[in-house]
């Protein structure tokens, strides 16, 4: 029978598969002859690895007690870009973006936004996407749905499947089409920014538009992001605009945490044939090229489309499914990919001499 702190040197030595490092001491346990009480205190949200961990616990220590393992989350504000402050009520802002439309970007944000929430984060998205929002359908809300007011000022954002979301589809009708220029929709977009009242979220995750211009460099500028996350198809074309969108986030100094390939495979309801319509291994090159990683790849799958047509996105419909378990897979990443950008940040060595 272990002690109690041999069983600590052991689970510190345990490999995270979602950070690729040793878990370290962020273990606690209490024993007597008959059970093990284990507490994992993680800094992202991962509760969806508690089968798995327990499993890989019991393998490692051998004991014939019965395991009972806690997982708590200390959900901390990462560093951002610059010296910019933080959003009220937001520890971490994390924008999803793709080098161009139809890559199946705000399907992939409003589903990475419910994996986490089903993690164990509190977690919010904003629809960035000033001429076509789409997050308000996505996620159920009925047409006609405004967001109450604070103050004359600030704007509550609506919940549904336990998100927060903050949306211009809210303060405009389906039939309204935005024929603004530039600047007026930089305005309205920090103005949706700065005065929605959010409540204590771990992660806010921005619904970017497509492309490099005056709304990226804008958010880029103006908003604390702690990290960003590459949506593409294996499309050559795709690739072509993600490796700009991946650019524009080096030049501004936010950190891209990894690459979604959407759309990866497509697999025939009828027989269950793979066939790579839109080509294989493009987000491999890519996250190659780059230095990153290929988070996740999702399947051209009818059932995800219809879903979120339904405004019951794949993970809110059924958080077990394959599908969602891949949300849920590249959520967990996400969030360890914060802590180990923070892990290797260094203070600068300063240098003296006489001259």
């Amino acid at each position: 029978m272990l002690t109690d702190m041999q069983i600590l040197a052991q689970l510190a030595e345990l490999e995270d598969k979602n950070t690729g490092q040793s878990y370290g001491a962020v273990w606690t346990v209490v024993s007597d002859d008959s059970r093990l009480h284990i507490s994992l205190t993680l800094a992202y949200a991962a509760l969806g690895d508690q089968a798995e961990l327990e499993q890989r616990i019991s393998e490692r220590l051998n004991d014939a007690r019965q395991l009972v393992l806690d997982i708590r989350l200390q959900i901390s504000a990462h560093a951002t870009q610059g010296e910019l402050a933080g959003l009220k009520g937001v520890k971490n802002v994390i924008a999803v973006a793709s080098g161009k439309g139809g890559v199946g970007k705000s399907t992939t944000t409003v589903n990475l936004a419910l994996a986490m929430a089903k993690e164990g984060a509190k977690v919010g998205i904003l629809d960035a996407d000033i001429y076509g929002p789409s997050q308000g359908m996505m996620m159920g809300f009925s047409p006609d749905t405004r967001p109450n007011v604070r103050d004359e000022k600030y704007f509550i954002p609506p919940v549904a499947h336990g998100v927060q979301v903050m949306s211009m589809a809210f303060l405009t009708t389906q039939d309204t089409p935005m024929a603004w220029r530039g600047p007026m929709v930089t305005g309205a977009l920090m103005q949706i920014i700065s005065q929605t009242d959010w409540d204590d979220l771990d992660y806010l995750f921005i619904d970017m538009p497509p492309g490099t211009g005056d709304i990226q460099l804008t958010l880029s500028q103006k908003v604390p992001v702690a990290g960003s996350v590459i949506v593409t198809t294996p499309q050559d074309i795709a690739l072509l605009d993600a490796k700009r969108g991946i650019e524009m986030f080096n030049k501004v100094n936010i950190p891209v945490l990894g690459v979604v390939e959407n759309m990866s495979v497509h697999i025939c309801s009828s027989c269950g044939h793979h066939e790579a319509i839109f080509g294989d291994e493009g987000g491999d090159a890519l996250a190659t090229k780059y230095g990153v990683e290929v988070m996740g790849k999702l399947p051209l799958k009818l059932s995800i489309r219809e879903q979120c047509d339904a405004g019951t996105p794949s993970v809110a419909q059924d958080s077990e499914s394959e599908v969602a378990r891949i949300y849920r897979s590249i959520a967990r990443k996400i969030g360890a990919g914060l802590t180990v950008k923070e892990n290797q940040f260094s203070m600068p060595i300063i240098g003296m001499s006489d001259d």
